[in-house]
């Protein structure tokens, strides 16, 4: 009786440890690690998200919340963005980003893809990739990503706070686009995802 007592305990403290609450100190951060303990979405190996409690993040900064105005490309050629893998993603300048940050003035390109703006629920979605100084310190070295929509007018909010790594910082199987040297930002953008540390 008290073995099969000491087995019922281990299953339910198994059973706890399997039900652990989603971290994160904001509602994209909370998001994302939700997203990647989840077997089914998870960009993570099975040996990372075995033991996968919650992605490092910078403390959350509202000095990284800029307003841009967007400067709109409509004559923008089509071209193919080279990938971490063979593949080549169809994407087009789709316009501009001008802000400030940190008291120095920035421009950003933010594209668009062909083919993912055909898809269901992306007709108007925008894709920022950005390089900066903590690349390979900090952050993953490749540099990192922000989901942005088009706005109804000519500006738009660029949060640093939600920028994300791409999924092949996590696993070499997933194709991601490599960041135009363009999209350079020269400051430390101390906000968003951290490093994956596996």
């Amino acid at each position: 009786m008290k073995y099969l007592f000491s087995i019922l305990l281990l299953l339910s403290t198994l059973n706890c440890a399997q039900k652990l609450p989603v971290v994160g100190d904001t509602s994209f951060q909370l998001e994302l690690n939700s997203e990647f303990k989840d077997a089914s979405k998870s960009p993570l190996k099975a040996k990372d998200l075995k033991n996968f409690k919650g992605l490092d993040f910078f403390k959350f900064d509202s000095t990284f919340v800029v307003k841009a105005k967007l400067k709109q490309t409509p004559d923008s050629k089509w071209f193919k963005m080279q990938t971490t893998t063979s593949r080549l993603s169809n994407e087009r300048v789709y316009g501009i980003l001008l802000f400030e940050l940190q008291g120095q003035a920035f421009e950003l390109n933010v594209y668009q893809g062909k083919d993912l703006m055909k898809e269901e629920g992306f007709t108007d979605y925008l894709f920022l990739p950005f390089l900066d100084n903590t690349n390979g310190d900090f952050t993953y070295g490749g540099g990192r990503y922000i989901d942005l929509r088009i706005p109804s007018g000519n500006e738009l909010e660029i949060d640093f706070n939600t920028a994300f790594n791409p999924y092949c910082a996590y696993n070499e199987k997933y194709s991601c686009p490599i960041v135009p040297r363009d999209n350079y930002l020269d400051l430390e953008v101390r906000a968003g995802v951290k490093k994956f540390h596996d």
